[in-house]
């Protein structure tokens, strides 16, 4: 596996660190099935992002993500912020391996919903609203129907599926029901034995 020069900077020297213990949005997003965690803290000011921080758990390409994503986004407008996708993030790398772009994904993914808590936060009678609304139940077969890189919809027949945004074909795992890489000996969700 292959890194840029600018993927191994910004892992060896990652830019805006921290939490921001008065962040006014905060953002985590998490692939269980790689064990990376992202949680971006912002700062706004007149529409700006005016202070970043990041705390990732995980590989040194999701440490890396991470730190360019809070780089692109410091300074924008939320607007200009919520424009920043998981390509945009990967081409300023220089590029990520295939089976890591989920990394990117995750990275645009923490900061937009960072800027979402923020705008949930900000709006009028928020501050005042007490929300009732229980936590909606995990839907089982949502998940089973998701990549498991990404976690977006896979589209194709039964038997095989694929993920447009990793471009990786998958099958369903007899043991947990869940899509699988098609190219794994073993599956990416329960560790079972694929036979082929």
């Amino acid at each position: 596996m292959i890194y840029s020069d600018k993927v191994m900077d910004h892992f060896a020297n990652p830019r805006n660190v921290g939490t921001l213990p008065d962040a006014d949005g905060v953002g985590q997003v998490g692939n269980p099935v790689c064990g990376d965690m992202m949680t971006f803290y912002i700062k706004v000011k007149e529409d700006r992002l005016s202070e970043i921080k990041f705390q990732t758990f995980g590989c040194g390409a999701a440490i890396a993500v991470s730190s360019m994503v809070t780089g692109m986004a410091l300074g924008k407008t939320l607007e200009e912020a919520m424009a920043i996708t998981n390509e945009k993030v990967a081409e300023e790398l220089g590029g990520l391996p295939k089976n890591k772009m989920h990394c990117s994904n995750l990275g645009a993914d923490a900061l937009h919903e960072a800027i979402k808590d923020y705008r949930h936060k900000s709006a009028p009678g928020a501050r005042d609203a007490v929300s009732a609304a229980p936590a909606q139940a995990h839907d089982e077969h949502d998940e089973a129907c998701c990549c498991p890189y990404c976690e977006g919809p896979l589209e194709g027949m039964e038997e095989v599926c694929s993920c447009s945004h990793c471009d990786i074909d998958f099958i369903e795992c007899p043991a947990c029901g869940k899509y699988t890489n098609k190219a794994e000996a073993t599956c990416v969700a329960c560790g079972a034995k694929i036979v082929k």
